[in-house]
């Protein structure tokens, strides 16, 4: 395993956004900057985990998202965006979702917890996803509106699907490991 500091990717077409991000992880990460889409597209392969901004001029953050996945990357990613989540959050394939505005204690703890799924099974982190874009919706929505959205539903079932799964491959993680990766699930659905 690498002993390199882990490099964070920080995106936003707003420069002081980008720079006070820096400012809570330059000490402990390595950082890069991209001032919009077609920048951080450059540089995204040297990234371990990217903070993207959802509404850019020219590449949005949906877009470099879909680009960063269509390239098969694994860096993990959270959106970090003014946009109040809607239902269209259920098909992006981001792994955590943070509104605007965010403190530099959110910020750092979603990176750390993206960096530790970094280790984990593609199913854990695909449950973390999902329990991501869940608790997003239901923080927006009604009862009723959950209800009746085929994408939440979908959302739902998804989920208990890979929680029966991942059950099976419990005794092939590191315990402690594992149990980290529940806490930060189940603290999302308490949200």
């Amino acid at each position: 395993m690498p002993t390199a500091q882990p490099t964070v990717l920080l995106v936003d077409d707003e420069a002081d956004i980008v720079d006070v991000y820096a400012l809570a992880f330059s000490e402990d990460y390595d950082v890069l900057k991209a001032y919009g889409g077609e920048e951080a597209l450059q540089k995204v392969s040297d990234a371990d985990v990217v903070l993207l901004d959802r509404r850019m001029p020219g590449l949005s953050g949906q877009e470099v998202l879909s680009t960063i996945r269509e390239r098969g990357s694994e860096v993990r990613v959270a959106m970090v965006t003014a946009v109040d989540p809607d239902f269209d959050i259920a098909e992006m394939p981001f792994d955590a979702y943070l509104t605007k505005p965010v403190e530099e204690a959110e910020l750092r703890e979603t990176v750390d917890g993206l960096l530790t799924l970094a280790d984990y099974d593609e199913q854990v982190r695909e449950r973390f996803a999902i329990a991501e874009k869940m608790a997003a919706l239901e923080a927006e929505k009604s009862r009723s509106e959950l209800a009746e959205s085929e994408e939440y539903q979908g959302l739902s079932e998804r989920a208990a699907e890979l929680d029966a799964r991942t059950s099976e491959t419990v005794g092939e993680m590191d315990p402690e490991a594992f149990e980290q990766a529940v806490t930060g699930i189940t603290e999302i659905e308490d949200e």
